[in-house]
Parts: structure tokens; sequence; C-alpha cells
């Protein structure tokens, strides 16, 4: 059945239509029965264009579809529905010529782009070590997707960088055309170009999509937005689905004015708003709105639903972020009690960052709950954990052969394949382990014996390190000494930094055995690794504990869910505190997380928090205190798993105090003031920001710092 705004939606056939559709709202349903309600009008199924986000949404659709209309499996559904890209190779078939290509092209992945980019910055004789060929198509993927071609790009490029990707885009484009192929950001860029040259052309397809259905329109980017509106100028028969809250995507291009602004685009737009919820329950919904409604960008609505009350949204405070993965691990324990049996896959855990997982797979493994990570790989087997694993394995034990032949050209050395096979067969000859042969290369070019002597020079040297740093310090020294640092971040892509965060993250847990004598450090880290691995390495049933990262949970529900360090600086994100529309962005992403939840959701912070290598006191998230003191559960017993104190004394307006000075009157903090923090040292106050100072610290290994005065473990110096 088919609530009021929905039957109103599918009705409205003719014109321009807005429909925002809030989470939960039934957008899916609303969607399949506006196609099957415009066949049954007699409109022609070819045509309706539906266009999705993703191939599995568009076939859902169509199976939805075809069950409205009754069609059995092996009749022909002549809807056409796809994604932006799928339809736009259909149209590059029948229309590639007009641009001097066969229907028979190439489709080039992000590997095949990244191959052709590294031959034309030989050409350019462009030192990939100075600038990642990744960097260069990303660039060159962002000018394709605002729909700047070459040409545009040469001439607006402003710094020496874009001098040279404005040289190399000219080249890459003509290497596609000689070859005969297409990026996946040509499909759609050049799908607009050749409508803009060819009205004729244009035309037919306007004829042909009389009436366009366009899902996720908040998630829209500008080449996107471009080709829906040519084609729909015609007719005007164009419905968008989406909703502002829920646009997450900015740094992919996305941009949230597309939905914002469609009325100024047609102005005699029909607005729906689908706010009867069907998933959440009305606890959940009305803190989601408290977060939510302080956004300026967005299109107002209120979500309510007919389900229960449910319980008030419970907000956590853990010591630390191992006592966080305690807190959530033991709740999920608790409910699953009143399960006949387990039901794992009812809970997810969502995280900001994809170094925040490593803790909590950690604590899986420990207590032995079975989990799976969705939208990321596990941390343990991401290739950078997995590269300087094998570095220390080497240091600890050079005749792990399979270890070495993994870093000896990582990064860079110019040790080739060929090099390794000669290696290898020099080791088979003589018996000799590949590390015994690596010190006598004698076999080997002049060249090659040079690049081979440094590499073994840093294993002996590293070696010998061992019996001084414990296994934290030689991770430090690994990626000093081996440039891995830069190997990483030459790639100037967010990913990159993401990476490079991963590996502070692996020191984090490294330092935790620094305690130990150096040379017993690294052994007894090394074995920790290899037990958590081996268990990693087991199969993750379906039935599973599910962790991701926010940005990975859109359009999906969980009985259960679990927000994990919603602190300032981590959620929302460091990067966006002090920018309105990334603000805005993170606050998006808070409620987007928050409307996941059907029956339960939890929110924790940390007191302290252990990330990319360092301590750090933050504040609770603001978006916390959003939700309101008549929402939230502040009454928590003891953990009696962990001993550990949990209840929170104050809460909203109230200020949360350093466990360490309860009872005491807090101190208040001005600029310049000298403090002493436990971890970081001497420093001083140089701005504050209302709970939050930036303090400089002497030692420069901590340099400067945003903490949170109301918790952070600080004390004035006289």
């Amino acid at each position: 059945m088919l609530n009021g705004k929905q039957i109103e939606a599918v009705n409205a056939t003719e014109g321009p239509l807005l429909i925002i559709a809030g989470a939960g709202s039934g957008k899916t349903k609303v969607l399949t029965h506006r196609i099957a309600k415009l066949i049954e009008k007699g409109v022609k199924p070819w045509n309706i264009l539906a266009v999705t986000f993703t191939n599995k949404a568009a076939n859902e659709m169509k199976e939805r579809v075809r069950k409205l209309l009754n069609l059995h499996q092996d009749e022909g559904l002549k809807v056409n529905m796809g994604t932006f890209h799928s339809v736009c190779v259909r149209i590059l078939k029948e229309q590639a010529h007009l641009i001097g290509y066969e229907n028979q092209f190439t489709i080039y992945d992000t590997a095949d782009s990244v191959a052709l980019i590294k031959n034309i910055m030989e050409y350019f004789r462009v030192d990939p070590k100075k600038i990642n060929p990744k960097a260069i198509l990303a660039a060159i993927s962002n000018a394709k997707n605002q729909l700047i071609s070459p040409d545009k790009y040469h001439v607006k490029a402003g710094n020496e960088f874009h001098m040279k990707v404005g040289e190399m885009y000219v080249e890459y484009q003509k290497r596609l055309a000689l070859n005969q192929a297409f990026d996946f950001d040509d499909l759609i860029m050049k799908t607009v170009e050749i409508w803009q040259k060819n009205p004729a052309i244009l035309d037919h397809y306007q004829e042909k999509f009389k009436y366009i259905l366009v899902d996720e329109y908040q998630d829209t980017n500008h080449a996107q937005y471009v080709l829906t509106n040519l084609l729909a100028k015609k007719y005007r028969n164009i419905c968008v689905v989406g909703d502002s809250d829920q646009s997450i995507y900015s740094f992919r291009g996305a941009n949230i004015q597309n939905i914002l602004d469609f009325e100024k685009d047609y102005p005699e737009t029909k607005m729906i708003k689908l706010e009867q919820n069907y998933r959440s329950t009305k606890n959940i919904l009305k803190a989601a709105h408290h977060v939510i409604v302080k956004n300026k960008l967005r299109k107002d609505k209120e979500m309510w639903t007919e389900n229960t009350e449910g319980p008030k949204i419970k907000v956590y405070k853990a010591f630390n972020e191992k006592h966080e993965g305690e807190l959530i691990i033991r709740e999920i324990q608790k409910l699953l009690e009143s399960y006949e049996s387990p039901q794992y896959n009812d809970f997810v855990i969502l995280y900001r960052t994809n170094a925040q997982s490593r803790i909590l797979e950690e604590t899986m493994l420990r207590f032995g709950m079975p989990y799976k990570i969705v939208g990321g790989v596990k941390f343990y087997e991401r290739k950078e954990i997995k590269d300087l694993i094998a570095y220390l394995k080497v240091i600890q034990n050079p005749n792990d052969s399979l270890s070495l032949l993994r870093i000896i050209n990582t990064p860079s050395r110019k040790i080739g394949a060929q090099t390794l096979v000669q290696i290898q067969n020099q080791a088979y000859i003589t018996g000799q382990h590949l590390f015994t042969v690596m010190r006598n290369p004698d076999f080997l070019s002049l060249p090659k014996q040079e690049s081979l002597r440094s590499f073994v020079n840093l294993i002996e040297e590293l070696r010998k390190e061992n019996a001084d740093f414990g296994a934290s310090g030689l991770i430090k020294q690994v990626i000093h000494r081996t440039n891995y640092k830069e190997f990483l971040l030459n790639d100037n892509s967010k990913e990159a930094q993401s990476r490079y965060e991963n590996l502070m993250e692996l020191i984090s847990v490294a330092s935790k055995y620094d305690g130990l004598e150096p040379g017993i450090s690294l052994a007894t880290f090394l074995e920790e690794v290899a037990l958590i691995s081996d268990l990693d390495n087991l199969k993750v049933e379906d039935n599973a504990v599910t962790l991701m990262t926010l940005h990975s949970a859109k359009g999906l529900e969980f009985n259960t869910v679990f927000i994990a360090g919603a602190e300032e600086g981590i959620l929302p994100h460091t990067n966006s505190l002090f920018d309105p529309e990334e603000l805005e962005e993170e606050r998006r992403l808070m409620y987007v997380g928050m409307t996941r939840a059907k029956e339960n959701l939890y929110i924790i912070y940390a007191n302290e928090r252990l990330l990319y290598g360092q301590y750090n006191a933050n504040a609770p998230s603001q978006f916390i205190e959003d939700i309101g003191e008549d929402l939230v559960d502040y009454n928590f017993q003891k953990n009696v798993f962990s001993g550990y104190s949990i209840s929170i004394e104050n809460f909203g307006n109230k200020k949360i105090p350093d466990e360490s000075v309860l009872g005491e009157e807090r101190i208040a903090f001005k600029v310049n003031d000298i403090v002493d923090h436990k971890v970081f040292g001497i420093g001083k106050i140089i701005s504050t920001v209302g709970d939050i100072a930036t303090i400089k610290f002497e030692d420069p290994q901590f340099g400067v710092k945003k903490l949170a005065l109301n918790i952070a473990p600080l004390r004035k110096v006289d």
C-alpha cells in the first residue's frame, strides 16, 4: 500500500517533479510505481529513462516494475534503466562515429588509464617520483567531471603542476582516440559534447526519452547535471528524487546545489515531500532531526513515523579507543541475550575514518565475535600495512623469502622482474637463501649490483638497530629510511592521506610493545600480528557484525547502530571545523549514520584516543549536544566487563570534566597560559574558541594541537 504523499508522487506524471525523499520513506517503491503508472497511462516503455547510481539499484527497479505489470521473467521490459555511465555507453555505441570513433570502442578502467598516463609521463620525461601518475589522472578526471576540455584546461592552468597536467591531458585524449578508447569520465563528457555540437542528435534523444527519472539527485556532479538538463529541455517531464540532508559525496564531485536549485531550473516544478519513515523509531527520527535542522543548505522537512517511541539514544563515554571497542562488544552481547539464536547481522559499527577500524577489528577478534568490513580492506590486509609488516619480518628473519620479495622493490629501487628472476635462479643453483645471494650480487650488471647492495645494507643496518629500538621505533625508521611516506603521499589524493594515516595507526599499535626490551618488542609485536592475521583469514560468515565507514552506509539499514568516535576532530572531521559548508556535510554524515538505525542507536566518544600515532583528548562531538537531553539515555550502569565507569553525570549545556579532577573546581585557561599535558608536555595556549584551545607544545614531535579544555589532562604552570 502507498501512503497519500506516495500516491501523489506516483500520479504526478507530467512536468517537472521534485520528490524530497527522506531516509526510509520508500522512494524505490514510489519510483517503480511511477514507472508502472506511466506505462498504464499509455506512455511507451522505451520513452522512459530511469537513471540510478548503481546497477544493482537499476536491476532491483526492473524486477519490481516487471512484477507490478505482471510480466513474466522472459518478457522484455523495454524501459531504459541504468547508471549514467551505462546509459551513455548505449548512446555512444550509436553516435560515437560523430567524433571519430567506431561503435566497437574500448572502455579503459582505472588501471588502464594509469598505465597510459605512465607512458605519457615517460614521453614528456616527467619523473613519476616527483609527480604521481594517479595525481595526474585525478586532475584530468576532475576536469572531465566539470566538462573542461584539454584546451580550456591548458588556458586556465595556474601553476606548474596544472600546466604539466594540461600538456598531458591533451596527449592523453589523443592517445585514447588513437586506441579507440574512452575512459570512464569520457562516457558522460563525450555524450554531452555530441549533443551540444549536434542539435538534431540531441533532438532525437529528447524524442526518445520523453519521461526522465533520476534517483539520488543530490549526488549528481556537474557533467551529470548538464546531461540531464539537455535531455529534459524539450518536454520537461523530469522527475528527480533525492534528499539534500543525505548529500555526503562532495569529495567525488557531487554538488548539493543541483537539488537545492532544481526549482530555479524548472520554475513550474511540483515538489512533494515523502516525510513518513517506515524504518526508525520516533526517538531516532527526533534525534536525527535535531542534528540536521542546524544546517542551512537543505530543503526543509520533518520526518515522522507510526513506529513505536523506542528506546532513547544511548551516549557512552569511553576512557579510550580500546574501552570504546569493549563497550560496543559488551552491548552487542547484552542485546543478543534476547535473541533465540545470535543474529550478528542486525548490528553495524559506523566510523568516520578507516583508521578507526583497527582497534574495533582487534576487539572483535579477541572476543571471537564474527564480523565483516564493507567498503574497505581489513586493517592488516591493507597494502601499506602488509608492506611495513613485511619489512619488520625481514628485519626479524632475513630468510623469510616471501616478505623479502614483497619489499625488495617497494618503494621502487629499479629492481625489476627480470633481476628478481636472476636472483631466484642463482639461489636455486647455489642452494642459498635469497638474502644470502643478495649479499653477493656479482652475477648481476653493475647498476643492479649497486641497487641490491643498497637494499641489503639498509636491511643489515635496521637489523642492528633492532637492538636499540622498540617495534614502533623500527617502523618509524623503515618509513624514514625507505622514503615510504613520500612514496604514499606522492599520490596527492585523499586516499593517499588515508593510507598514511593507517601507517600512523600501525605505529600506535606497535607502541604498546615498547615497554619490552627492544629485540623482544619486535618479536612479540610480530607474533601478536600473526595471530590476528591468522584469525583474519578465517571465512567471515554472512551472519556477522558489520564494520563500515559512514560514507559506505548510505542506503542501508540495521536494527542496531553504533556510531564510534563521535568527537570533535573526528566527527566532525578536523578539516571541516573552520569551513561552514564542510561542517554542514559532516552534519549530514552524522544524520545518515543515525538514520540507518531501526530500533537502537548508540553514540560513543572517548575521553582520550590514540589515533595516527598520537594521543588526543578531544571534546565530545557538537552533534551529540544537538540531540537534546530529553532524547538521550545517559544514566549508564558500570560496565562489569571492563570495570570502567561509563556514566555521564553532565550532559547538554553542562560541561563534562576530566575524570582526574572530578569534584574539584575547574581551572580557567586563557591565551598565553603555560600548561603541562600528561602526554605532550609543556606548551603555550595561543588561541581559544569556546572550550577548544590551540596549544603550541615545546616538543617538536607534537607541535601545535587543538584540545578540549574541559577534558584534556592539562594543568597550569606558574
